[in-house]
């Protein structure tokens, strides 16, 4: 794996546990030589880990919309930063660039993109890994509601088991390491 797309939070969050594991990551990253993938700002959780894997000599790239950046929140200290027109483009560009995806705790910014590259696995777009990075457990309710959409017969429940599940970063990045694609069946049939 050369590179990892990670979506996070602008925001720190209220539980110091959130920053330490961004840095944490940073660091993995940068020690096994994995590029950053990220978009492209320089505060909050996003801003913590682009840092930490700057220090520890590692490649980041930031994608950012113009109008974000012109906010003053892009990260001008990355190895690249992509400037692009749109949220849509963002998007479309940290997919071509990643070959892995990770979610760690964020807002409404991180749900979007976490479903969006979730929908295209889905819909087998991207062949890709997708993990869910549950620091302190804040990704249990989510999981629950997956598992909701399974029983009331909306999503199947080998296209939930596609997705990455770990506290750990090291367990996760094992499993995206040796992660084989699995094509799903899309249909639910009612019985």
């Amino acid at each position: 794996m050369k590179s990892v797309c990670v979506f996070c939070g602008s925001s720190m969050g209220f539980n110091p546990i959130f920053k330490d594991a961004a840095h944490e990551l940073g660091e993995i990253l940068a020690k096994e030589n994995i590029r950053l993938v990220y978009g492209g700002g320089s505060i909050g959780l996003m801003g913590i880990l682009a840092d930490a894997v700057l220090e520890n000599g590692g490649e980041v790239v930031g994608i950012i919309p113009q109008f974000l950046y012109d906010k003053e929140v892009g990260h001008d200290g990355n190895t690249e930063l992509i400037i692009v027109d749109s949220m849509h483009e963002r998007k479309q560009k940290m997919a071509e660039l990643a070959h892995g995806f990770i979610a760690m705790p964020g807002g409404i910014g991180t749900m979007e993109e976490l479903f969006e590259i979730f929908t295209w696995s889905q819909l087998d777009l991207i062949k890709k890994p997708i993990a869910l990075y549950n620091v302190d457990h804040f990704y249990d309710e989510l999981l629950q509601f997956f598992n909701k959409m399974v029983e009331e017969g909306f999503i199947k429940k080998c296209t939930v088991n596609t997705l990455i599940k770990a506290s750990n970063i090291h367990d996760i990045m094992e499993k995206m390491k040796t992660y084989h694609f699995t094509e799903t069946p899309k249909r639910i049939n009612k019985t």
